[in-house]
């Protein structure tokens, strides 16, 4: 076989495996989603009010996933027990959770910040930011008027 054949034959294939190696990541773009619901804009974010945002204190009761709305990526939340209550605080996706440095665990004590409300018939906050109260790290969630971190540049 002539070199000009094994070229022409090494760039046919060169072709085709671009083409055919680009299948799967068209399909993953395909059914991407955005924000999975947890974009500034969405209604569960709305539910932010800079005007109830209160700080509590308490301990970390348990870290679990949630689903914040019907069709929504799932989130995390934290259930602290203050003096007065066990209320949920709502962090924010998972996907943003896991690649903090920042984890929770049970026993935690913890400083959140947050606008309070009425979700699913019980008290819980939309955490705004939550400092560890041994180690005074700060995992900050969201802006003072409720803007998230996830929302990326175009929002800040």
């Amino acid at each position: 076989m002539s070199r000009k054949k094994i070229a022409w034959a090494g760039i046919a294939i060169a072709a085709f495996l671009m083409v055919f190696a680009s299948v799967p990541f068209a399909r993953a773009w395909r059914g991407w989603r955005g924000s999975g619901g947890w974009g500034a804009g969405s209604a569960y974010q709305r539910m932010y009010d800079p005007r109830t945002v209160e700080t509590i204190s308490g301990k970390v009761e348990a870290v679990e996933k949630f689903r914040p709305m019907k069709g929504m990526h799932s989130g995390i939340h934290l259930m602290v027990k203050t003096d007065k209550e066990t209320i949920s605080v709502h962090l924010g996706p998972e996907w943003y959770i896991a690649r903090q440095d920042m984890k929770f665990a049970k026993g935690d004590a913890v400083q959140v910040t947050g606008s309070r409300l009425t979700f699913d018939g019980k008290p819980a906050i939309i955490a705004r930011e939550v400092k560890k109260v041994k180690n005074g790290g700060t995992l900050v969630l969201r802006n003072e008027a409720g803007v998230p971190e996830w929302a990326g540049w175009r929002m800040k």
